[in-house]
Order: C-alpha cells, then sequence, then structure tokens
C-alpha cells in the first residue's frame, strides 16, 4: 500500500495500481483531460504504476507537456491508421511536416493515396481504434534491435538516427502490431485521442486537434497560405542540401561536409533577402519597411541585412527598433498577474509612434527617441531625422504588422514582413521540430550572452512571451507583403554547445526544471558544429555572438 497525495489530499492505493487508475475520479473534472502526470517532480506517463509514497501534479491540455504528449499520441494513431489501411510502406513514406495553427501537415508519398477518400478513410479507422481503447505499449529495446525493427518497417529515418545515439538503449512504442518511435511521453491508449479531424490538403493531409486556448474540440481549420508555403520553401531547401531530418544533418557532420552546408545555406538566405528587397523597390512609393515576427526570429539582424541589400539598388535605409517607442515602465499596462506586460500594444506610444513618422513622411525632421532599459525611459540624444527622396525607414517590433500600431501612415508608403525561425529540419519523418524549440534555445543562449540571465529565468519568461505572441504577432502574419525564415539546417548543432551548459544549471527543485531537462534530450540527438565557418554577418551570430552588426 502506497499513500499519495493529490489535489490537496492524500488516498491510500494499491500496489501496482496505474497512474491512470489513481487518476481516474478526477479525470474530466471541469472539462479537462489528464494526459500526464509528475510525481515528486518526475513525469510520469499514466500506464505507469505507483512505486511508493508521492505527490501527484496532473497535466492537462492546457500545459505544455500535457498538450504535446496529446499531440504525439494523435500522431501515433494517424500512423497507425494509415498502417492498417494502406500497410507498412504508406506508414514510412508519411511524414509529419509543420504545424499550422491548429492544423498538422502531413505529406505523403506514392503508397498512400491523397484525396477525401483517403482522409475519410484514416479518420474512420482512427476512430475505430479509439472505440476499441487500442493500448501504446512502451519498451526498451537495444540500439541495435530497434535499428532491425525499424529496417523491417522501411523507416531508415530512424534507422539513421539511432546510428548516432550514445545511449545503449531506445523506447519504442508500439500499437497493435505497429512499431514506432516518439521523442516524448504517450498516453495510455487511443481513445484518450478524443478529438481530431483528418482533411486533405495540397497534395497530402491536415491533421487537425485541440489547442491549449480550445482544447475541448477542434476548430474549422483557418487557411494561412504565405506561412504554408514558406515552410515547403524551407522543406525545399533541405532537400537540395541533403538534409530532411537530425540523421541526415549528423551524416553531414561526420562526412565533414557541413562548411559547404553553411556556406549554401547563408547563401539560400541571402537571395532571399536580395528578393524582398528588390520587391520593395519595385512598389516605388514605400518609405516604412515594418518588419515583425515572434521572440528570437533574428528580427534585428535581418533589418541590417535588408538595409546592405536595399542600398545596393539605390535605396538609404535606416534601422529603427520600435522598442524604442516603448511608453515609460510605470506606465506600462499590467497582466492579469499584476506584472508588467511589454508584450501588449498599450506598452507601445502608439500615438508618438504614428506623429514622428507622419512628420517625416511630410518631410520634417524629427528627433528619434531612445528607451534607455536600464532606467524604463525613453530619452533623447540629439539624433536626427529627415527623410529624403531615397530614404527608407526599416523599423523592426513584434508589433510591425499590426495595423493598429501603423493606423495613420498611408498603406502605399508600408511593406510588412514577418520574420520566423521555421524550423526546416525534423528529427526524424513522424517527430517535427517544434518552431519554439529552435527559438527557445536561441533566446536561452542571447539572453545569457547579453544580458546575464540564467537559463532558469528565461524558460520561466517563455510562456508570458508565447502569450503575447498568440495574442500580437501570429494572427498579423498573413497581412504580410514576404515571410522569411531564418532558421538555418545547421543552428540547432552550433546552438548545441552554447546551450547545454545552461540547461544543466537548473536547479532540480524548480519547475523549469522539466523543460530543462526535454531540451538537454532533444539536444542530445545532435552532433557538434562548431560557428568557426559561419559568417559574421549570418543571424545565427545574434545569438552566439561574433556579429559584424550591432544586435
Amino acid at each position: 500500500m502506497f499513500t499519495v497525495k493529490i489535489n490537496g489530499e492524500e488516498i491510500v492505493v494499491q500496489e501496482r495500481s496505474t497512474f491512470e487508475q489513481l487518476i481516474e475520479p478526477y479525470q474530466g473534472k471541469d472539462g479537462q483531460l489528464i494526459t500526464l502526470v509528475s510525481a515528486d517532480g518526475k513525469l510520469r506517463e499514466l500506464f505507469k504504476r505507483v512505486n511508493r509514497d508521492c505527490e501527484i501534479v496532473c497535466y492537462t491540455l492546457k500545459d505544455d507537456a500535457g498538450f504535446k504528449t496529446y499531440v504525439r499520441t494523435a500522431t501515433m494513431l494517424f500512423m497507425k491508421a494509415v498502417f492498417d489501411l494502406y500497410g507498412c510502406r504508406a506508414a514510412a513514406d508519411c511524414r509529419m511536416e509543420y504545424a499550422i495553427g491548429h492544423g498538422y501537415y502531413v505529406s505523403r508519398e506514392g503508397a498512400l493515396p491523397g484525396g477525401e477518400e483517403s482522409a475519410k478513410a484514416i479518420r474512420e479507422r482512427m476512430r475505430e481504434l479509439a472505440r476499441r481503447k487500442v493500448p501504446f505499449m512502451k519498451r526498451s529495446y537495444s540500439i541495435d534491435e530497434a535499428i532491425d525493427i525499424f529496417e523491417k518497417q522501411g523507416m531508415m529515418d530512424k534507422v539513421k538516427l539511432f546510428r548516432y545515439r550514445r545511449t545503449s538503449s531506445v523506447n519504442v512504442y508500439e500499437c497493435d502490431g505497429y512499431y514506432d518511435y516518439y521523442y516524448g511521453y504517450m498516453m495510455p491508449n487511443a481513445s484518450y485521442v478524443k478529438w481530431f479531424d483528418v482533411i486533405p490538403y495540397e497534395d497530402g493531409f491536415m491533421l487537425l486537434l485541440p489547442t491549449r486556448k480550445h482544447c475541448d474540440g477542434v476548430e474549422e481549420f483557418a487557411e494561412r497560405r504565405k506561412l504554408f508555403e514558406t515552410l515547403r520553401e524551407a522543406d525545399g531547401w533541405g532537400r537540395q542540401v541533403g538534409i530532411e531530418t537530425v540523421g541526415d544533418l549528423n551524416e553531414h557532420i561526420c562526412e565533414g561536409t557541413m562548411n559547404d552546408v553553411i556556406l549554401i545555406q547563408e547563401a539560400m538566405q541571402e537571395r532571399r533577402i536580395g528578393e524582398i528587397a528588390r520587391d520593395i523597390v519595385g512598389k516605388g512609393n514605400v518609405k516604412f519597411v515594418m518588419i515583425a515576427g515572434p521572440s528570437s526570429s533574428g528580427k534585428t539582424s535581418l533589418s541590417h541585412r535588408l538595409s546592405i541589400q536595399l542600398k545596393t539598388l539605390g535605396k538609404t535605409p535606416h534601422p529603427i527598433a520600435m522598442d524604442n517607442y516603448f511608453v515609460n515602465r510605470e506606465d506600462t499596462p499590467l497582466d492579469e498577474k499584476g506584472d508588467y506586460d511589454f508584450e501588449c500594444l498599450g506598452a507601445m506610444d502608439v500615438e508618438l509612434f504614428n506623429r514622428d513618422m507622419l512628420r517625416l513622411l511630410a518631410g520634417e525632421t524629427v528627433e528619434m527617441p531612445s528607451f534607455n532599459f536600464k532606467i524604463g525611459k525613453r530619452e533623447y540624444h540629439g539624433d536626427y531625422m529627415t527623410l529624403g527622396a531615397d530614404d527608407i525607414l526599416v523599423i523592426e517590433g513584434i508589433h510591425g504588422l499590426n495595423p493598429k500600431m501603423s493606423y495613420a501612415l498611408p498603406e502605399e508608403s508600408k511593406y510588412k514582413v514577418y520574420v520566423s525561425a521555421l524550423t526546416a529540419v525534423n528529427v526524424d519523418a513522424h517527430n517535427r521540430i517544434a518552431t519554439n524549440d529552435g527559438r527557445l534555445l536561441r533566446r536561452l543562449v542571447r539572453d545569457a550572452r547579453t544580458r546575464g540571465a540564467d537559463a532558469k529565468r528565461t524558460i520561466q519568461m517563455w510562456a508570458n512571451v508565447r502569450k503575447g505572441e498568440e495574442e500580437n504577432i501570429f494572427p498579423f502574419q498573413e497581412e504580410a507583403d514576404s515571410i522569411f525564415n531564418s532558421a538555418m539546417i545547421y543552428e540547432l548543432a552550433v546552438l548545441k554547445q552554447y546551450a547545454e551548459p545552461l540547461l544543466f544549471q537548473v536547479p532540480k527543485d524548480t519547475p523549469e526544471h522539466y523543460e530543462a531537462k526535454r531540451l538537454l534530450k532533444f539536444l542530445d540527438y545532435f552532433l557538434n558544429v562548431t560557428g568557426e565557418s559561419i559568417p559574421n554577418n549570418s543571424i545565427c551570430r545574434e545569438f552566439v555572438g561574433g556579429s559584424c552588426f550591432k544586435v
């Protein structure tokens, strides 16, 4: 018998009881699906057994770890349905590509037919497996045994991934004869995947799932065509250099070809920046280039590189940080916790920004502000500006695409660029790398280098940063004239050497330790790449240091 504390009350449970049995009385309360628990600070899957006295914390879809567990389980259920309907080759050829809103795009190869008929068949098979409560079984195999399993199933991406694993064993999930590998935890059986839909999209499918905000159903899919095309272009870059998965990347590292990979990737980005510059100039009357994107997307480096490209086309660009238009700190709105909300539009002096920009547009001379972050006040230091005929302001900030931020400026005078680090490489075909993970690692490294912030603090702030992005940035991304992908195929292998020492310092007795441990396990997939070959104008330099720009 064990004594377990849960939700403030102590209960006695039988030996060999599972966590699923233990949380059953709490399951579904307030409409929340419990997908995962922690026992004395260690995350545990629900099919695991209680083996000592402990205190339990439940995770639902509103929690990051609980939500990812749901998505992961739904993904394997999708692949299992494909396996049952169309065979082993079809499941191996499916590729979980990227998230578009609350949809997850799955590309396909020839063994799996596309279209509404296939989408309906997959959807119905998933529902049948859920009705049958088909279990997901977890078992540890030696690396050699796991390689043998996935060679037989034709999943050579996983075979390549395991060849570079330092551990001697790996956990493999099995669902009624179908084997797969997933980075992270799984729910006990298919019945936990309560809300989903499958629709045909482009030449593949969209797996529609709940969101953390709307976690008890699936909303109608909202098209984000520009974002999708940018992500598909990133896939094309990966195929062009022969790197689509972490296994491919590690292979190139071992073969000593990373110098060429880095130079090719940087050249591709420079070409894209040049295309955006030519589009801006081609518009004829653009005076304000508005660059927006989520945290650690490389907005500052892009503004400088885009300015250089504009100079080659005869323009005189002036990079400006929208952060200089913050209101004084004491005037910053508070969030629901009583903390300063630096992410909201109310944190910006919108009226002053529009007044200054209109005066510049009218040919007047304006003294530009500078925000002193140490004391939290706007200052003026005699930085005067007048716009000439060929002058363009390149303005970067999180609210750049929000029409309320530049409401007074004529639309024809603005050109909007959305920038984000849209990850161009996956762990393997069924394990996508979330763009949030890449950006968080960027921010960890940069904040430690430039602000002296430890990883615990950066992780602690990340939820609020993400909340601000959901409210103030992502809703406007499709309004951009151009989308720029700042992610580099090689960058996670470079960031690893900087991020790991920071993550190891996160104390075990803190809530942030879960995320630090998860990121450490994630980085363990990558071999190291030194930053020696990275050009000094690279966006990667904004985070690891050595940039030729003031970033």
